[in-house]
């Protein structure tokens, strides 16, 4: 079993519950594991053989644009496209932080991790 890696994807977009979250919008940074057996690819060279992290990124980028109230739902939408679009994961872990959280407090920030396998 080998693993991909996508780290700190930075994204801005409008999640939360309060009304000026989906007015005013947030960053946000996405990092996204996902297991697989890689074998083939190692000997192989070829793409069609891996996982693709230009489609992981692509994934991540759709889902994170289509607004939730909670990070977990978002999380949890995208574990369950991966798992639907590359047969080749056996596993993903996704973790989604929303920086500066309007909290009312000095919070750097606030994350949700999301993980399943088939």
């Amino acid at each position: 079993m080998s693993t991909i890696t996508l780290k700190n994807i930075r994204i801005f977009t409008n999640h939360g519950c309060l009304i000026e979250e989906e007015k005013i919008g947030s960053d946000y940074l996405v990092n996204l594991k996902v297991k697989a057996n890689l074998s083939e690819a190692a000997t192989s060279d070829h793409l069609k053989d891996t996982v693709d992290y230009v489609h992981l990124q692509h994934i991540v980028k759709d889902e994170m644009a289509v607004r939730s109230k909670l990070l977990e739902h978002v999380g949890q939408r995208i574990i369950d496209r991966i798992f639907k679009e590359i047969d080749l994961v056996d596993k993903a872990k996704v973790t989604i932080s929303k920086l500066n959280p309007p909290i009312g407090g000095d919070v750097e920030e606030v994350s949700v991790t999301m993980k399943s396998q088939r």
